[in-house]
């Protein structure tokens, strides 16, 4: 069997009216689908890190020409393989993106020739995963109380925990948002984004997890003074509280707070994981596995992180192929910690499966138990959001 063709599907839709997180307004979803086809007829999904639109392009033009004619189960080999090129581009970022993509398309078709659901295939640890609602983003009119009652909302179906975001502070020590844009978009005072965690917290009650994420936005002084009064809060974990190449930052962060510092999907594959990790930079890790390198690179995050008494909780904030993705590699690690669930609307996460995963009433989500990712996509879906 052989590799005989890679394609890349670019999807889109659009946020109406638009939401915001420290790191930017978003006014659009898209979603960067792969699919590898052998030739004997069988078809394995992936998604790749977007990567501003470049990701498709690398995938075809670079790394399609290593593959076609290759065996698809002799992953590791590929992988290692296409890893060289970024001697090359560079070892973060799109190349590593389109990488990602490829290693989840390879491993689903591993499990549909084996008949087994990936994280069977990778040695399943468990076969469900607790789901946390990845929601409260700023939005303009949106108050406390309103968000308030988006996490009552996320209660009542079943959620055990929420993430919100915070951050969009005007004076953080940092000109990250003045350099993305649109910094006064739902800016608010410090003390408002304290107002909104008591909101949250209130709403969900005191045994709820909760969540904030800064998305890198804020100084490493203002993090720890801002951390320090989230404190009567209990949150669970603060996210991404520094630019993610402040290691050292990061590690006075995490040292000076009793709060657990997560982090941080915007690295990429083992090494940038390991410079955090050895650092002390991390409590809780979060790789992106569409960014980071795929199932591969992931379960080697994953191992390193589990040497050092870390749990994993992987970031997924994109399309159903990366949340069920993400889904299988939690499953399959035996420190995966939860499951990032998006909560905003989404077409390409709550319309593009034929089976879309559902939420139990202990707040877990069950593992699909078909072949592979266990998906199949809908064509007319597909089709409807498609761009390019």
């Amino acid at each position: 069997m052989k590799i005989a063709d890679v394609r890349t599907i670019a999807l889109a839709c659009r946020c109406d009216p638009p939401y915001a997180s420290a790191a930017g307004v978003q006014a659009q979803r898209a979603a960067l689908l792969v699919e590898i086809e052998t030739d004997n007829g069988i078809i394995g999904i992936g998604e790749a890190g977007i990567g501003g639109g470049v990701t498709a392009t690398v995938i075809e033009r670079s790394l399609k020409p290593l593959l076609v004619g290759e065996d698809p189960l002799l992953i590791e080999h590929l992988w290692q393989k296409m890893f060289t090129r970024t001697r090359q581009f560079g070892r973060r970022g799109v190349f590593m993106h389109a990488i990602s993509g490829i290693d989840i398309a390879l491993w689903d078709i591993a499990g549909k020739l084996a008949k087994l659901p990936v994280y069977r295939l990778l040695g399943a640890s468990r076969d469900r995963v607790e789901a946390y609602a990845s929601g409260g983003f700023y939005q303009e009119g949106k108050s406390a109380a309103d968000l308030a009652g988006e996490a009552e909302g996320y209660r009542a179906r079943g959620f055990k925990g929420m993430k919100m975001k915070v951050g969009r502070n005007p004076s953080t020590g940092t000109h990250l948002r003045q350099l993305i844009g649109q910094a006064e978009f739902c800016e608010v005072d410090p003390s408002e984004d304290l107002a909104r965690v008591a909101a949250v917290r209130q709403a969900l009650g005191p045994d709820a997890k909760l969540m904030v994420d800064v998305n890198c936005a804020w100084s490493p002084d203002f993090a720890i003074e801002m951390g320090r009064a989230m404190e009567p809060q209990k949150l669970y974990w603060i996210e991404e509280p520094v630019a993610t190449d402040d290691i050292d930052g990061s590690a006075r962060v995490a040292d000076a707070l009793a709060t657990p510092i997560s982090g941080y999907e915007t690295e990429n594959g083992l090494y940038g994981f390991r410079q955090l990790i050895d650092r002390g930079a991390v409590d809780i890790v979060q790789p992106d596995i569409a960014w980071s390198g795929g199932f591969s690179e992931g379960r080697r995050i994953a191992a390193y992180a589990q040497a050092h008494h870390k749990m994993v909780a992987p970031h997924a904030f994109a399309g159903a192929i990366l949340l069920v993705a993400s889904l299988h590699f939690a499953a399959a690690i035996p420190n995966g910690l939860l499951l990032e669930w998006d909560q905003n609307p989404n077409g390409l996460r709550d319309e593009l499966l034929k089976e879309p995963l559902r939420l139990e009433p202990d707040g877990t989500v069950t593992l699909p138990e078909r072949p592979g990712l266990g998906i199949e996509l809908d064509p007319s879906v597909v089709e409807r959001y498609r761009t390019g």
